[in-house]
């Protein structure tokens, strides 16, 4: 059957945690040089209308080492950008390739494609949700803590597309989640109202960086203004300046607390150079998890619809 991953309420809590635990498991196993060719003559399509290094690359990288190929595309390189529908592109390139992955700015677009394709459709970043970042971080924190049972999570900054995957994920798993962010900044009502209704975590909104920060196992963060955002950027950074993650938020926090950023990073802003390459800092291996979660997903989902 297939099975599409537009957003985390898309997995199941045991779904989530299957596909963290597989990634595990293929990162020692191709450190061992014994990971299974599960995309063997298989290939992955991609279409990025948004730029991206750590997508586009660990996508790249994860179906070759699986054995199977990709095909990248940016909106330019397809018929798109002449107006074809995605309804057709979908169809079409349902009967060329086995999976698909789109990078985009309206969240309607990854719907759309995922409604008329026969293939799975992974959603590698819209404005509303970022899910498969959110299964590198929870790897990443379970890594670190061993387990992600009793999680206290904080979010530091802008209630963005990051966020909202944060939030599904607490609503789905069931941890805690506090997300500080200025007036004016915050999740969408929708998201929050889902995650409070349906979901079993408890998740609390607050205007005070340090309130998050004070029981978080994990303290997460992300650029001021995102791609679409630039003519905001000026502005956004005197909202947002009380919100950086720095060493005095640090220090209201738990001394074993770690410290993650989606990347790109602008140092000196949301996050200090000095916590950006401190003790506390894993942002460069939950860089590297996006590379085995991407297998990890690729595998399950192949293997689901095969």
């Amino acid at each position: 059957m297939k099975r599409d991953l537009l957003s985390l309420w898309d997995l199941t809590s045991g779904e989530i945690i299957h596909i963290i635990h597989r990634a595990r498991s293929m990162k020692e196993e191709w450190a061992r040089n014994q990971l299974k060719k599960s995309m063997a003559g298989k290939t992955l399509g991609m279409i990025f209308v948004k730029p991206s290094t750590r997508t586009r690359v660990s996508f790249e990288a994860a179906a070759y080492r699986l054995g199977g190929n990709c095909i990248f595309m940016t909106e330019k390189d397809t018929q798109l950008s002449r107006k074809e529908p995605l309804a057709d592109t979908a169809r079409v390139l349902s009967r060329y390739v086995e999976i698909l992955v789109m990078r985009t700015y309206g969240h309607d677009d990854v719907v759309e494609l995922a409604r008329h394709a026969t293939i799975p459709v992974i959603n590698g970043l819209t404005d509303s949700f970022h899910p498969c970042q959110i299964l590198a971080d929870l790897m990443t924190v379970e890594e670190r803590r061993g387990s992600i049972d009793g999680l206290r999570a904080a979010w530091v900054g802008d209630g963005n597309n990051v966020a909202h995957s944060w939030i599904n994920a607490a609503a789905i798993l069931g941890f805690s989640l506090t997300l500080a962010c200025p007036e004016g900044y915050d999740p969408e009502a929708g998201v929050m109202e889902k995650a409070r209704s349906e979901g079993r975590g408890e998740i609390i909104l607050t205007r005070y960086p340090r309130e998050a920060a004070a029981l978080a196992d994990v303290i997460s963060t992300d650029v001021w203004a995102s791609m679409g955002q630039e003519e905001e950027a000026e502005a956004r950074r005197q909202v947002f300046r009380p919100y950086q993650v720095g060493a005095t938020l640090l220090s209201g926090a738990p001394p074993k607390a770690i410290v993650l950023h989606c990347l790109p990073a602008h140092r000196g802003e949301e996050i200090t150079d000095e916590v950006f390459e401190g003790p506390q800092s894993a942002v460069f291996d939950q860089a590297e998890n996006r590379l085995h979660v991407q297998m990890a997903l690729m595998e399950w989902m192949h293997e689901g619809s095969a």
